[in-house]
């Protein structure tokens, strides 16, 4: 007997009516019963079959079924010992229930079959061949999505469960486990049936033969019922976490509660990450569900525990722990794919694009010989076989053995040593004042926040971080310019630059930090910015995307890079706000044709939102505080260079610093030899516009006077050194781009030792830079400090900030400087704080009096603001030396070096001398920033659903 259950099917009923007909295997009869159908469905049952019974539009699937048993065994009783489930969007092959009979017979000990599942309307993707449950609650199937049935699959064995869209089942299992649960309305009853079957001890086949074609039209909301309503989504998960819970062993119900609701966690957070908010919030809607009915989960255990065969163990039939493992990380490498291949899908559309204008050539087919042994194609094979791929690894490694000092604690130059953990930095950026110096309240730099998430990853080492950035600054802006360069060049010419050009060129950009001599001088920003610029980019290329979602993507990226950037290097801002007119004000002059509108401004411009949006607990308080000169200060250590016009077009970091000074001169002679070949002379003409606002930005900022209570410094221009000389490395590379291409198109006798001679000019730069490095070496950069501070006293400073060391330096003739110590002294980040923070005036009182007439009076005020120490580093004035030993309260305190002289503050110092105020802003700032961050991250990675539906409606 056939049980065929509808509710608004009036647009497959025909087709299944039909399907049914023409069974070859003959059926006893058919029970027709429908839910409240709207639609003719009534209507076309009572034609097809003269009889349907009708209930109303709240009855569940459960129901159904147990109303048509009941109308079978009214009728017979005795021709009831298969039921044949058929939903009213599941269309029978003709010979399918003849195929599933056949099955039933050669396999006696089979109670409950199934079809295999193809999708309707397509006809050919397959849906099910039988299925089962993950211990996270996802419906497995085995299946890759939109595989084709290609008879891969073809043979019968024993699953867990099979699709009610087909199911074939002896009578007296229905009425042995009491139908389907009422707990399941819509979806899940089949795995929740298969498993509560097989815990029985009966057994569920599926015959691959036997073929039943399913429109899905619940699933996927073709069609909506009083029990789905609009969050099918929900009707599915809370199915599936009522089955799990239902149906597992009792010792693994609280692993299994746990263990749903921490993945429910991980769901909701990839259901964000593709912009699919109603969905995580589905999910969690189903966990309280379920969990918030502790009731019918114990009712539901104990039915399943009366029908327990001990003998039956249906683990087997689940799926495998480890696949939902696999799964996420399926997941996360479909994000990182497509996050990273934004720029390069643009390029390749256009290529496309062009080359449907002008085809390319059709070549002559290769013909294969099968007997012809293939040649080993291996991983290790094919890298040393490749001379572009040894050479860029050799790169890698000589660039390595150059940064050979940045292992450990690095410190040198403009980069103070880092600290001993990388808590310490983001517990300096999220307080609100700063136990330096007297006290302070003004804000950490945002680029603290960034090395400490880095050195946390890194097992809570700031040191570690440091040197990462170093170490891999030469290798990760190779990887981020390589893939710029290629992409570029795509878009330039379909067929693309030379490998071996792009390689020269992605070494050249890499080596730009190294040669400027800003690694040599410990300049961390501007090394940290020089690896993200390509990656920058990369990301802006999105903003001329055909597709205004892709376009709003890339302004999320772009965005979220530029604050990094700015984090590390402020004025990185500026000049892509000055860039960004100047593109949109010379693009809307020049062209008439280009679209306008929200869509097309509007990305570049949100991506510029984006930075002061989650640089905002840096900006805000440094204005308010008087701070403002941070924001355009450059990271580390004063003073930083001062770059001469001659130094900024050269890429240097000022005489004697950085390579040998005539590559850079031989890097701007290449870029302006960049304009001669006509094919990309307009690019190259880009690239010039983009070098030529930074050099007017550069000129603008450098005669800006930044106020400081140290003195006047200009901005830190020196990260647009390498905007500009990336510049050139692009222009150049575009202009051999088009003179390769020239003399190829010519075919001149000799070109082949022309491109040669190009190749050999083009690798002078990159050859020469990498020699120098490795043979200099990091410059400045060492692994320890000397400060002339006993380490006892810092040792003492570092367990109680309160313990201050006052280290006065100079004589009286030149001038006495005072610097206060405090922990492990001017670390990463600290420098700029102390920097911009006004010195209080009572305490500069209190050390003219020490150098001068100290009394014990000022002894007690150093108390009082928790100095402890006092030291005098060599050399020292012998007069203030005297001084001091003849003061009361005053000790001696012992010392390494005899150059060195030090003191005790004997009185009792206030352990509460550095405690400041708190605040109620930072706080929100921090909230506003994580919420930020959140949200840019969300908005900027992919929607992996959509993209996969596109290419399933094109296949």
């Amino acid at each position: 007997m056939a049980l065929l259950v509808s509710h608004d099917g009036a647009r497959w009923l025909p087709a299944v009516i039909d399907g049914v007909r023409a069974q070859t295997a003959p059926l006893r009869g058919v029970v027709a019963v429908d839910t409240g159908s709207r639609d003719e469905s009534v209507d076309l049952l009572v034609d097809a079959f003269d009889e349907v019974v009708t209930l109303t539009g709240r009855a569940a699937y459960p129901e159904a079924v147990r109303t048509g048993l009941e109308q079978i065994s009214a009728d017979d009783p005795d021709a009831a010992g298969w039921v044949w489930l058929l939903h009213d969007d599941s269309n029978p092959a003709p010979d399918a229930l003849a195929r599933l009979l056949e099955a039933a017979e050669a396999d006696p000990l089979a109670d409950v079959l199934g079809p295999k599942l193809r999708e309707w309307p397509s006809l050919k993707r397959l849906l099910e061949v039988g299925v089962t449950i993950s211990g996270t609650g996802r419906r497995e199937t085995g299946l890759e999505p939109g595989e084709y049935d290609q008879g891969q699959h073809d043979e019968a064995h024993e699953v867990l469960a099979v699709n009610t869209a087909g199911m074939l089942v002896r009578r007296r299992v229905l009425d042995e486990l009491g139908g389907f649960d009422d707990n399941l309305p819509v979806f899940g009853n089949d795995i929740d049936f298969g498993w509560r079957a097989a815990s029985r001890g009966h057994r569920t086949v599926v015959v691959p033969e036997a073929i039943v074609f399913h429109a899905e039209a619940a699933h996927r909301g073709t069609r909506r019922t009083p029990l789905t309503g609009r969050h099918t989504h929900y009707q599915e998960r809370r199915a599936a976490l009522f089955t799990l819970l239902a149906n597992v062993r009792g010792r693994k119900l609280p692993w299994q509660v746990l263990r749903l609701c921490l993945g429910t966690l991980l769901r909701m957070i990839g259901f964000f990450v593709v912009r699919s908010p109603g969905e995580a919030l589905d999910d969690l809607a189903a966990l309280f569900s379920v969990l918030l009915s502790p009731r019918e989960i114990l009712r539901a255990r104990r039915a399943r525990a009366l029908e327990r065969d001990p003998g039956a163990d249906p683990r087997p039939l689940l799926a495998p722990w480890w696949l939902p493992y696999r799964h996420g990380l399926d997941f996360v490498g479909d994000i990182v794919a497509a996050a990273f291949s934004q720029a390069q899908d643009i390029a390749d559309r256009r290529r496309a694009a062009k080359e449907a204008v002008a085809p390319v050539p059709i070549r002559r087919p290769t013909v294969v010989d099968d007997d012809t042994p293939e040649e080993d194609t291996g991983l290790v094979a094919r890298f040393f076989t490749n001379p572009l791929a040894v050479s860029l690894a050799l790169v890698v490694l000589l660039s390595v053995f150059g940064a050979r000092e940045a292992f450990g604690h690095v410190t040198g130059g403009g980069l103070a040593p880092a600290p001993a953990r990388a808590t310490q930095l983001l517990h300096l950026w999220t307080e609100s004042w700063h136990a330096l110096g007297t006290g302070t309240a003004v804000p950490a730099p945002a680029y603290v926040a960034a090395m400490g998430l880095l050195g946390w990853v890194l097992g809570n080492s700031a040191a570690a971080a440091v040197s990462a950035i170093l170490l891999l600054a030469v290798p990760l802006g190779l990887w981020g310019s390589w893939r710029m360069l290629r992409v570029v060049g795509r878009l330039v010419d379909p067929g693309g630059s030379p490998r071996w050009l792009v390689a020269l060129g992605a070494v050249s950009y890499a080596l730009v930090p190294v040669t400027s001599g800003a690694f040599g001088d410990g300049r961390l920003g501007v090394v940290a910015v020089s690896v993200l610029l390509p990656f920058l980019a990369h990301a802006a290329l999105g903003f001329g995307d055909p597709e205004r979602e892709r376009r709003w993507r890339a302004a999320w990226r772009t965005g979220l890079l530029l604050a990094l950037a700015a984090a590390f290097e402020p004025v990185a801002w500026v000049f892509a706000i000055v860039l960004t007119l100047v593109v949109l004000g010379f693009t809307y002059a020049v062209t008439r044709r280009l679209p306008r509108g929200r869509d097309v401004v509007g990305p570049p411009l949100a991506s510029l939102g984006v930075t002061p949006v989650l640089l905002l607990p840096w900006w805000l308080p440094a204005i308010l505080h008087g701070a403002s000169s941070l924001l355009l200060m450059e990271t580390g250590r004063q003073p930083y260079p001062s770059l001469s016009s001659g130094d900024f077009l050269l890429g240097r970091f000022g005489p004697g610093v950085g390579g040998p000074w005539w590559l850079g001169a031989l890097l701007v002679v290449l870029a302006v030899l960049a304009l001669v070949p006509r094919v990309t002379r307009i690019p190259v003409m880009v690239t010039w516009l983009v070098a030529a606002v930074a050099a007017v930005t550069a000129t603008a900022l450098s005669v800006v006077p930044l106020g400081l209570p140290g003195g006047s410094v200009r901005p830190g221009i020196a990260v647009l050194t390498v905007v500009l000389h990336g510049c050139f490395v692009l222009a150049g590379m575009l202009g051999a781009q088009g003179l390769v291409s020239i003399l190829r198109r010519s075919r001149r006798e000799h070109h082949e030792v022309l491109l040669v001679g190009l190749a050999l000019v083009a690798a002078i730069v990159p050859a020469v830079g990498l020699g120098w490095f490795v043979w200099k070496g990091p410059g400045d950069l060492a692994n320890s400090e000397e400060t002339g501070i006993p380490p006892f006293m810092t040792d003492e400073s570092t367990a109680e900030p309160a313990a201050g060391i006052l280290v006065v330096r100079g004589d009286v003739a030149g001038g006495l400087t005072y610097t206060i110590r405090r922990g492990a002294g001017d670390t990463l980040g600290e420098n700029e704080i102390l920097y911009a923070s006004q010195p209080d005036g009572a305490f500069n009182a209190d050390v003219r009096a020490l150098v001068s007439r100290p009394t014990s009076s000022v002894v007690g005020d150093l108390a009082k603001a928790g100095i402890r120490y006092l030291v005098l580093p060599a050399p020292y004035d012998g007069s203030v030396a005297a001084g001091l030993d003849a003061t009361d309260g005053l000790g001696q305190a012992g010392s390494e070096s005899q150059d060195t002289r030090t003191w005790k503050v004997e009185t009792e110092v206030d352990p509460h001398a550095v405690d400041g105020p708190g605040s109620v802003l930072r706080p929100v700032l921090l909230a506003v920033e994580g919420v930020g961050l959140l949200v840019v991250l969300v908005l900027s990675l992919p929607t992996l659903r959509a993209s996969r539906r596109r290419q399933e409606e094109e296949s």
